[in-house]
């Protein structure tokens, strides 16, 4: 073999070599990123649940108003499982959080006058008795069963 020949074996070698240690830092890179969005969404979930099990509890103990209680749910198991957030345990949240979408929430609330908001709150007192028994027990069923099943 001419030295030529040696010279760019080796060159053609050496090269490979480079490439395949950038291929492989590479591949570290996204699986170390892979490993980070898993564990970052896996708190977020642990997060959002911790969350649920609070308004639910707070919502059985009587802490919560249970409207507010019930569209707070909602507005979480949508992001922590859309699926559980379908389950028909939890159709009463979804339910009062829809008769309520309209009313304003806020800076827009506080700009509501007197009879506007006593007319809301109406709403909201007849909202509680009509769906309290519900979701008092999606919210026990909730504790007890729906995001136990999730850990």
């Amino acid at each position: 073999m001419n030295p030529l020949t040696v010279g760019l074996l080796l060159a053609a070698l050496l090269i490979v070599l480079a490439l395949s240690g950038l291929a492989f830092a590479l591949w570290r890179q996204v699986w170390l990123r892979q490993k980070a969005r898993k564990a970052a969404e896996k708190e977020r979930q642990m997060q959002l649940a911790e969350h649920l099990r609070i308004l639910a509890g707070s919502l059985l103990d009587g802490q919560l108003p249970l409207v507010e209680g019930a569209i707070r749910i909602k507005a979480l198991l949508e992001h922590y499982d859309p699926q559980l957030s379908r389950n028909e345990r939890c159709r009463v949240f979804h339910e009062l959080g829809e008769a309520t979408a309209h009313i304003p929430t806020h800076a827009a609330w506080k700009a509501l006058d007197r009879a506007q908001r006593q007319h809301y709150e109406a709403l909201f007192s007849s909202l509680e008795l009509r769906h309290k028994a519900a979701a008092r027990s999606s919210a026990r069923w909730l504790l007890e069963e729906g995001l136990a099943a999730h850990r």
